[in-house]
């Protein structure tokens, strides 16, 4: 039942609050997904064999690109958490520069990173022995992982709006934190799962993924989806770690 709670709340934080999340992550979100195109485009090419095809591929604009693409998710993260827990506004169309935050907060989030990734590699050598011997189980394994790491990720994630908050929660405090509701964040995890697979549905059915309407609906979804992920991590953190009701 909590789970459920956690992820209606997280939707309602966002709806709820659509101008101050427009002006907190509108312009950042932009430059987010424009980096993420040019990326694209001046990735390095490859052709059949295996060769360098002409291209652009340059490496300084890749760098260019990444920092800025990083940078621009760091900063409406930040802005997201503070605002729902602090209720600091943007004083413009960009949220506050808190410079110590956003490096704890880029600092955590490789931890979490290496950490979710150790994790998934252990289970994925078990994994692969099963289904050595049932080979009907692949299917059930690779979401069972992404579910898992999904999982992890929350639960250690919940250290990431206290590096917004310039607090110095660990990943093994969050973890601690977070156990008592392991069983809520496990429903958090299949509901957030399961509405992401229906909201990236029509893009899947649509035969043109490069129409103006597919284009427009993958940035609203992408938008909303990037926002409702920072409200569940702020959730869980306000809920878990600093004992707030949820409504």
């Amino acid at each position: 039942m909590k789970g459920w709670q956690i992820f209606v709340h997280s939707i309602r934080m966002v709806l709820n609050n659509l101008g101050p999340a427009f002006r907190v992550s509108g312009i950042l979100y932009l430059v987010q997904a424009v980096s993420q195109v040019m990326i694209l485009r001046n990735a390095p090419q490859y052709d059949i064999d295996g060769m360098p095809a002409p291209g652009p591929s340059g490496t300084g604009e890749l760098l260019l690109y990444l920092g800025l693409a990083v940078l621009a998710s760091l900063w409406i993260a930040v802005g997201w958490h503070r605002y729902v827990l602090t209720g600091e506004r943007p004083s413009s169309f960009l949220p506050r520069w808190h410079g110590a935050e956003l490096a704890a907060y880029l600092w955590t989030s490789v931890k979490v990173g290496v950490l979710v990734m150790v994790a998934l590699m252990l289970a994925s050598g078990i994994g692969v022995l099963l289904s050595a011997f049932l080979p009907a189980l692949i299917g059930g394994m690779m979401f069972g992982l992404f579910a898992l790491g999904f999982y992890i990720f929350l639960r250690v994630g919940a250290a990431l709006p206290a590096a917004a908050m310039g607090e110095a929660t660990g990943l093994r405090a969050a973890w601690r934190a977070t156990g008592p509701h392991g069983g809520d964040i496990v429903a958090v995890t299949l509901l957030m799962l399961g509405g992401t697979l229906l909201a990236e549905l029509p893009t899947m059915l649509d035969g043109d993924a490069g129409s103006a309407i597919s284009v427009i609906y993958t940035l609203v979804v992408n938008w909303f989806v990037t926002m409702f992920g920072i409200s569940v991590l702020t959730t869980i953190y306000g809920h878990c770690i600093q004992g707030r009701p949820i409504d």
